[in-house]
């Protein structure tokens, strides 16, 4: 076999999160999922006459508008009675149904107003319509009414961020304390029939934690929010009277909630983490890498996995590749500008100072890591050549700023820009080695 050479690395990993880009793309697993034949709608294993009532499409998440546009196609927009697409960006052109922007990762009083705007039309629904509803990541913040004031609620998702909760913690806290979350969608809708088709970015695809659940009915308790917020100690990110106000709503929360049917009710995962990793995975192998795909489930502290990664790379076979999918978490200890997956490569490249001819990249799906812009990094054995000041920047959260200060001195690049990919299944994390 030819080998592989450390200077084509840029274009190596292009391709390889292309490939993992294209398989998760939002329209092709709508496309993919739903089909319309002799008055009938099939969405996955679910037929569905049309006909007999009203067809409502609602959209939510950073892959909105191309999934909505997507069902549109197929099932012909005069058959569609109504309904609305939430997201984080719009195209400039126009929609064929009303769309609505709101903030994330933490909602403002717009995604409040949106999601006010795309519920009002679904308010007056009989047993003979359906909705059908397309959720991807980002759907959580997004798409939101809480039972606290906004200016408390914004503080608590900053807290649960901030603290290095994991995703399924964060959205068991937000289901106890958003109207929307845990079924609550469903339980607006009914009578009416309600069938998601969901683009995971939650690792494991648990259903009830994709969008916090909107059309998943929680059997959780307040109590179990509670000790989450106990156990990761979020009130050393809240003012006392935030944090006070939090924990009364909870304790005053009913123990159970009205849940409809589940007769009425269909959930359908049509692409996720695994799908992608193994798209990237098999175009590495195309390109000459003994692949290795390790996980789709990887979680942790990211300087953690960044460290893991690092003795990984410093194992891994001559000419390979290495493979892994997931998210991880951020404690916060500084300010600084960063995100996950910044933070992950740049505690990679600390720990792999010194292996020559490797490469990592740790790379958001959705092309935005954090607030920095980026969507992630590539770091290589020569990234650190000052460990104690590399250190430094990562106990300030402020990843970013090292990788820029790099890019800009001409020493890289590291910092990888897509913009938002329109699609959103978790993190990737590439090993490549190119030893011969």
């Amino acid at each position: 076999m030819t080998p592989l050479h450390f200077a084509n690395h840029p274009a190596h990993l292009q391709a390889i999160l292309q490939a993992a880009l294209d398989q998760a793309d939002p329209q092709t697993a709508v496309y993919q999922h739903l089909h319309k034949k002799d008055g009938q709608l099939h969405l996955g294993p679910h037929p569905v006459e049309l006909g007999n009532g009203r067809l409502f499409i609602l959209s939510l998440g950073k892959a909105a508008v191309p999934m909505a546009l997507a069902a549109l196609d197929v099932v012909g927009e005069t058959a569609v009675a109504g309904g609305g697409i939430l997201t984080k960006h719009l195209p400039d052109t126009p929609l064929p149904l009303p769309a609505c922007v709101g903030s994330h990762p933490v909602p403002d009083d717009q995604s409040v107003m949106a999601t006010t705007a795309v519920l009002e039309p679904l308010a007056t629904l009989t047993e003979k319509d359906l909705v059908l509803c397309l959720i991807s990541g980002g759907a959580s913040a997004l798409f939101t009414r809480p039972r606290l004031p906004l200016d408390d609620w914004q503080a608590l998702n900053q807290a649960l961020l901030a603290s290095g909760c994991p995703i399924q913690a964060v959205n068991t806290v937000r289901r106890q304390l958003d109207a929307v979350k845990g079924g609550g969608l469903a339980r607006w809708v009914a009578p009416a029939r309600i069938i998601s088709l969901i683009l995971s970015d939650v690792v494991g695809n648990d259903l009830a934690a994709i969008g916090s659940g909107p059309t998943v009915a929680s059997q959780e308790t307040p109590a179990q929010a509670l000790a989450i917020l106990q156990r990761y100690t979020v009130e050393r990110f809240l003012d006392t009277a935030v944090a006070q106000t939090i924990t009364n709503t909870l304790k005053n929360l009913t123990q159970t909630r009205h849940t409809p049917p589940t007769n009425i009710i269909d959930n359908l995962i049509i692409g996720s983490i695994q799908q992608a990793v193994q798209a990237a995975a098999a175009r590495a192998e195309a390109l000459g890498f003994q692949t290795r795909l390790l996980t789709t489930r990887l979680e942790g502290e990211a300087r953690e996995v960044g460290k893991f990664a690092a003795a990984l790379a410093s194992d891994a076979p001559a000419q390979s590749a290495t493979l892994l999918g997931g998210e991880t978490t951020v404690t916060l200890r500084g300010n600084g500008i960063g995100g996950r997956n910044l933070e992950t490569a740049l505690a990679a490249g600390i720990n792999l100072a010194g292996w020559p001819q490797r490469t990592i990249t740790s790379f958001a799906t959705d092309g935005d890591d954090g607030p920095s812009g980026a969507a992630g990094a590539t770091v290589t054995g020569q990234t650190v050549q000052d460990g104690e000041t590399a250190v430094t920047f990562l106990d300030n959260n402020d990843s970013y700023t090292f990788f820029q200060q790099l890019d800009a001195a001409g020493h890289g690049p590291h910092l990888i820009h897509t913009g938002p990919t329109g699609t959103n299944v978790n993190d990737l994390i590439v090993i490549l080695n190119y030893e011969t």
